[in-house]
């Protein structure tokens, strides 16, 4: 038996490593170096330490495992991650472990994979002139996500295109206190 709990716990820890992988926040702020230098060993460790909570605390609750997510994200990566997608799914495979349930582990683990989106944020610098006529600078992220799995089911969105069509915002919408003007599509 302790075989098949040992099969269940690699099978849980491969679900965690991939749905950490899969995640666009964690990818975003590896890709730009949030967490320094050492981002991409901070993603990996991650697994491990998302890992171990699960299996020292056996009773969690959703919100606890969104702030324990929460609290890694904001001291390892210097990011604020408030989406909750993340926390429901490892919840979800914690179960499958709890109850031996391989197979459910297994699928799960191949549906994340397969769905898998590569995110790539930029960022976007905009300058707008103040009364005194100094150039503020506005830094804001552009984020376009594109299909790395085999089967999407329409959960990835394709990078939208940057044509004249496109919403964009414009120097002449950001007002004197900051606010933005939203226009509607023609």
């Amino acid at each position: 038996m302790a075989g098949a709990g040992e099969d269940s716990r690699a099978l849980f820890g491969a679900g965690v490593r991939a749905a950490l992988e899969a995640w666009q926040a964690l990818q975003i702020a590896v890709e730009n170096g949030f967490g320094g230098v050492h981002s991409q060993e901070k993603a990996e460790w991650l697994g491990g330490a998302v890992e171990e909570y699960f299996f020292r605390n056996a009773d969690l609750e959703l919100d606890e495992v969104e702030d324990f997510l929460g609290e890694l994200m904001t001291n390892e990566f210097d990011t604020v991650v408030e989406d909750g997608s993340l926390p429901q799914q490892l919840q979800t495979m914690f179960y499958h472990f709890q109850r031996g349930d391989g197979a459910a582990l297994k699928e799960m683990a191949s549906h994340i994979t397969q769905r898998k989106c590569r995110v790539r944020a930029t960022a976007v610098t905009t300058a707008r002139e103040t009364d005194e006529d100094d150039a503020d600078s506005v830094e804001e992220m552009e984020v376009t996500a594109t299909n790395d799995g085999a089967a999407t089911d329409g959960v990835c969105p394709q990078p939208e295109s940057t044509g004249p069509d496109s919403q964009t915002i414009k120097e002449d919408d950001i007002v004197e206190d900051g606010w933005t003007i939203v226009r509607r599509k023609k």
